[in-house]
């Protein structure tokens, strides 16, 4: 995978952005600031889901400008490691279900992607969540803590807030970058980040615009005041 540098993040927070449908939609999502950019390769009727071919595309695009990040709700390893192999991403993202992937397998993915850094979803759903995020610290470079809607397979796109309490828990227990996700809005990230200390904020739902043929778009103007308020109201120098 191609290795390059990225723009400093602000404040060293990372913001991350869901989910990116075309490569002008990513780049535009880009200029604003925003140091991950989320796609979704899958035909399993997820949010904003894209092909393989097309979430290839947005991440070849935003090499040098951002860093790109695959989701994926699989839970073989062999369907993530094809899909690490035709979409190249900077970052794979799994968030299968809770419990589904655990961390035994996790490590051996890890073996079986060398050099794609692991972003493991962890469902936060009461205190038993920050033992769950100790288990999967040592096999992972970043943790990102989600919601639940049983509605949508796997952890997160849930546009729900958890109980933050057990989110500040799991940042003060592991000493990797952890990422908060749930919920998010321009209104709400500012409190978010005072009141769980992450090493960065996420958003998919409460970003979005709905268009009258169904599904949503990245709304500019939400994601310009996100990446302003995640960074103390001062606009993102990239």
């Amino acid at each position: 995978m191609p290795k390059c540098d990225y723009p400093t993040t602000v404040n060293n927070l990372i913001v991350q952005i869901y989910t990116m449908q075309s490569v002008e939609e990513a780049l535009a999502v880009a200029a604003l600031g925003v140091d991950h950019l989320g796609v979704t390769p899958s035909d399993r009727g997820l949010p904003g889901e894209i092909s393989n071919r097309l979430a290839a595309d947005v991440c070849a695009a935003l090499i040098g400008v951002a860093k790109s990040v695959a989701l994926t709700v699989e839970t073989d390893l062999d369907a993530i490691e094809s899909m690490v192999s035709d979409v190249r991403p900077d970052i794979v993202h799994l968030c299968a279900p809770a419990g589904a992937l655990g961390p035994a397998r996790v490590e051996i993915l890890r073996r079986r992607i060398p050099g794609t850094p692991i972003m493991q979803a962890i469902a936060v759903t009461g205190p038993e969540s920050v033992e769950v995020a100790r288990s999967y610290a040592p096999f992972v470079d970043y943790l990102i803590l989600d919601s639940v809607d049983p509605n949508i397979a796997g952890v997160g796109a849930a546009g729900t807030i958890h109980d933050w309490a057990v989110s500040a828990a799991i940042v003060a227990a592991v000493s990797l970058p952890v990422i908060l996700a749930g919920g998010l809005s321009p209104g709400n990230v500012s409190a978010a980040i005072t009141r769980v200390g992450p090493s960065g904020v996420d958003s998919l739902t409460h970003t979005n615009r709905p268009v009258p043929s169904g599904g949503f778009q990245k709304d500019l103007v939400k994601i310009q005041h996100f990446v302003n308020e995640a960074r103390g109201g001062t606009p993102s120098d990239g």
